[in-house]
């Protein structure tokens, strides 16, 4: 697990990188942001990830970030887990062009 990365939830739809990157630079250097948005919509989905140069740097982070008010909202800020393998939401039985199912 990256201790370095952190997962940031409760943000504002408005919330950009760049104020991401001003905000969690006060705890130490950031290397790298990702605001998540819709793939339908292209709306933000209300988290990001921030990568910081060091586990030190990400922990302090947390600490000073996490449940504080950030454009008007307040924070969730902890160490990211390891995305989990999704099994596919479609599949199964299909039927073939005379309607008998296959698997």
């Amino acid at each position: 697990m990256n201790q370095n990365r952190l997962f940031v939830g409760n943000l504002s739809y408005q919330t950009g990188e760049t104020d991401l990157q001003d905000y969690f630079s006060q705890a130490g250097i950031v290397t790298s942001i990702n605001v998540l948005f819709d793939k339908v919509t292209g709306k933000s989905r209300g988290f990001a990830f921030v990568e910081f140069a060091s586990a030190e740097e990400a922990g302090k982070a947390v600490e000073q970030f996490h449940n504080k008010e950030f454009q008007g909202r307040a924070l969730t800020v902890n160490v990211a887990k390891p995305r989990e393998e999704r099994t596919q939401k479609w599949g199964g039985a299909r039927s073939d062009a005379e309607g008998r199912r296959r698997y």
